[in-house]
């Protein structure tokens, strides 16, 4: 998932793009919260100084590692949905992909959620995504909500408390194609119509390398209570 900067950018851009991707290998091996300003520029192999002549704070760190994040897994999954013109489908793939997420790379996928909490735009750049693809199923008449906010709060808070689950070992077999199915029965589907929908086969996607940024010299994680 991680490429190296674009020669074309500028050295300070290339600084900025180096600092937070060494931030998301630190963010993923210790946790947002444990994380320090000088491990990042140890993983970047930079100097401290040179980490705050960029970010003057680790909030501004999480709020650039939050964009990144959000840009790249968006597209990626939006790139997936090509081809995809049923707003339920579209729906019920990103929800499997977010879980999937989860199951590929728990440590990353935690790493998401806790910089989600540091830095709210990452869910607000998410959440553009799933709201366009909920308007599509209401359009279609596949959707039958009582308000978009009700609908999104479903959506989001579905996806994320299963992350968590299969993040933490704890679900059972498809559980994402499962949740995917309740998600699209709140939103107004008939159970059979949702289940079908649910357990279609996903399309083509690239394996992530999402172990990628725990990788290299960030420090061991500290395993803490609920983790």
């Amino acid at each position: 998932m991680w490429r190296p900067p674009r020669p074309g950018l500028l050295k300070r851009e290339r600084t900025r793009v180096q600092l937070v991707q060494a931030a998301i290998r630190v963010f993923s091996a210790r946790g947002y919260a444990e994380a320090t300003m000088q491990e990042i520029a140890s993983v970047a192999a930079m100097t401290t100084a040179t980490v705050y002549n960029h970010f003057k704070t680790k909030e501004e760190v999480a709020g650039a590692v939050a964009l990144l994040l959000a840009d790249t897994l968006c597209r990626r999954i939006t790139d997936s949905q090509q081809g995809v013109a049923e707003g339920a489908q579209r729906m019920a793939i990103g929800v499997r992909r977010y879980i999937w997420l989860a199951e590929a790379s728990p440590q990353w996928a935690l790493m998401m959620m806790e910089v989600s909490v540091a830095a709210p735009e990452l869910l607000l750049e998410i959440r553009h995504y799933a709201l366009a693809d909920l308007r599509l199923g209401v359009r279609q008449k596949a959707f039958r909500i009582p308000g978009e906010a009700a609908a999104m709060d479903l959506i989001n808070g579905s996806v994320t408390q299963a992350m968590r689950t299969v993040a933490h070992g704890a679900a059972p077999a498809h559980h994402g194609r499962d949740v995917a199915a309740c998600v699209l029965r709140g939103l107004g589907m008939g159970w059979a119509e949702a289940k079908e929908m649910a357990h279609r086969p996903l399309p083509p996607f690239p394996a992530m390398s999402a172990a990628a940024p725990v990788a290299g010299k960030a420090p061991a994680r500290t395993r803490r209570s609920g983790a």
